[in-house]
């Protein structure tokens, strides 16, 4: 069985603006948590490289950059994947991200599936020991607050 979040958001702007934001400008919307860091020295600086192969990165205050992921999917201005990874994740542990940006009449429907988090135990510090629908409703609640976030710096 996968673990996985789902959650989506009307934005009031074209497929091409809204992929955009997100993979050229996630330094400007993403919003830190202190619950859902990438290392334990977050937040550092967010950045895409874009195309196939492309890494998603975290640069910390003092340079250091740690690689999150690399994008599997790349395919502007309709869907974007890539992998995700928390510095305290082993080597055999890894989400996936995939988000979709659908035309619906003049807005775009953004959707978000973050999947893979069964591989991730429940005793797990990225998990804070909850239980897998608590912990999954809470990152959710962060998706979509990103989503939000997302929305207002696309201009909609």
């Amino acid at each position: 069985m996968s673990s996985a979040i789902l959650v989506a958001l009307r934005i009031k702007a074209a497929p091409e603006r809204v992929f955009d934001v997100f993979t050229r400008e996630i330094a400007a919307w993403w919003k830190p948590s202190a619950m859902f860091q990438f290392t334990p020295r977050s937040p550092g600086v967010l950045a895409f490289e874009p195309g196939l192969g492309g890494r998603f990165t975290e640069t910390l205050a003092n340079g250091k950059v740690f690689e999150i992921g690399r994008i599997t999917s790349w395919a502007p201005p309709t869907h974007l994947a890539f992998t995700w990874r928390q510095a305290t994740f082993a080597e055999d542990q890894l989400t996936h991200v995939d988000v979709r940006f659908e035309p619906v009449g003049d807005e775009t429907r953004v959707t978000v599936e973050h999947r893979g988090w069964e591989t991730i135990p429940q005793e797990h510090v990225a998990r804070h020991t909850f239980p897998d629908r608590l912990f999954l409703t809470r990152h959710g609640e962060y998706w979509r607050a990103l989503l939000h976030s997302l929305a207002a710096r696309s201009g909609g």
